[in-house]
């Protein structure tokens, strides 16, 4: 693991994104609450945050983050959905692997929650949407 003992401790947020798309009828049944398994979003969500929390766990070498915020957001689109998931902390390293790690589980527990009604659905487009703090400053995608 790098050592990051000396580096200084500053406020960090990054936000991570992706999407997963899939048949009208799975995307109707999901938005009017009838997918077999339950509320899709809110049990999506709370996937992704628990997630977020446990990155260090799952990702090698990943440093262990005291966290100060996860969010995990949900859009319509037309032929699916799209999450963005929020992660901060104030620390010595950046928390970019937190939020990508609760937008994956987050589009992993959509399709969990959905694949009666479509195995055909794609998850992807997961990546880093922006990060703050820390000796690299800020960035965002274009």
């Amino acid at each position: 693991m790098v050592d990051v003992g000396a580096k200084p401790a500053t406020q960090r947020r990054a936000v991570a994104g992706g999407r997963i798309t899939m048949s009208p009828s799975a995307l109707e049944a999901i938005r009017s609450g009838n997918a077999p398994k339950g509320d899709v979003l809110s049990t999506a969500r709370i996937a992704g945050i628990m997630a977020a929390k446990r990155t260090a766990d799952l990702i090698p070498l990943c440093h262990p983050l005291a966290l100060t915020k996860i969010g995990v957001d949900f859009a319509w689109e037309d032929s699916g959905i799209s999450v963005s998931a929020t992660a901060q902390t104030t620390g010595p390293t950046g928390v970019e692997m937190e939020a990508l790690t609760a937008a994956s589980v987050a589009l992993l527990t959509l399709y969990d929650m959905a694949k009666a009604l479509d195995r055909a659905m794609i998850v992807g487009d997961i990546r880093l949407l922006e990060k703050s703090g820390g000796r690299s400053g800020d960035w965002r995608a274009e």
